[in-house]
């Protein structure tokens, strides 16, 4: 039997996957590739400011230079990669960082989310791409933009972790410089593995000694008023340490 001609419906899906992709890419590049320009975050847009007037040549004092203070420097930037399957945790893991609750229910992320948190030294631009299957096909693409690489794990996700094992080990071998923490997300539950299972089943053991990868253990959920969890305090300060 001749095979069927693909339907129109898996075509149209097969493209719009396509544009996701390269518009993630466009606006990773846009607004959080290294040495790009800061957005504009006046109240008014450029056309709307009223342009200043050059003074004329007898007007200009050389003494009115130096009464002018000097332009802020600009904070550095960092850039940090989130990763993992659908329902590990990503999204959670950036609204408890940014100080706010994490949303009630499994709400996947279609397309991206993003998190811009200062620091006394620089900014840090944290990335998550949706971890669905039509998604990961373009994770590869950003691991060579970023400085560090987080990628979440559900500890209870029995069945589904050889295909996070066979994810991540994709990304590894994509930039084998690449800093990495694997964060083992919801180690509360009464199914979650151990972290020496997790270790052997990702297979973290065979990795290169020279390459730092990191297995931290996590339970990223409200935990009083603060929201501070003691697992997401720890990966937020290894990645200070990594990225400075």
């Amino acid at each position: 039997m001749a095979p069927r001609p693909l339907g129109p419906l898996v075509l149209a899906l097969g493209g719009a996957a396509a544009v996701l992709g390269s518009v993630l890419f466009i606006l990773w590049k846009t607004y959080f590739g290294r040495g790009r320009e800061r957005r504009w975050d006046r109240g008014e847009a450029w056309w709307g400011a009223e342009a200043a007037r050059l003074p004329e040549w007898d007007e200009w004092d050389p003494e009115d230079e130096e009464d002018e203070e000097p332009a802020l420097e600009e904070l550095e930037q960092r850039e940090v990669l989130v990763l993992g399957l659908d329902g590990a945790g990503k999204s959670t893991f950036l609204r408890v960082l940014s100080g706010k609750p994490p949303l009630e229910g499994h709400i996947p992320t279609w397309g991206f989310n993003s998190v811009r948190l200062p620091t006394k030294d620089f900014e840090v631009d944290l990335l998550e791409i949706g971890g669905s299957q039509n998604l990961r096909f373009y994770w590869k693409e950003f691991v060579s933009e970023v400085d560090v690489l987080v990628f979440v794990v559900d500890s209870a996700d029995r069945l589904r972790l050889p295909w996070a094992r066979q994810e991540l080990h994709k990304l590894l071998d994509k930039d084998p410089d690449l800093p990495v923490v694997v964060v083992a997300n919801k180690q509360d539950l009464s199914e979650a593995m151990s972290m020496g299972e997790l270790q052997r089943e990702l297979g973290l053991q065979a990795i290169d000694n020279q390459r730092e990868v990191f297995l931290l253990a996590a339970s990223i959920a409200p935990a009083g008023p603060s929201f501070e969890e003691p697992g997401t305090v720890h990966i937020w300060k290894l990645l200070l340490e990594l990225l400075s």
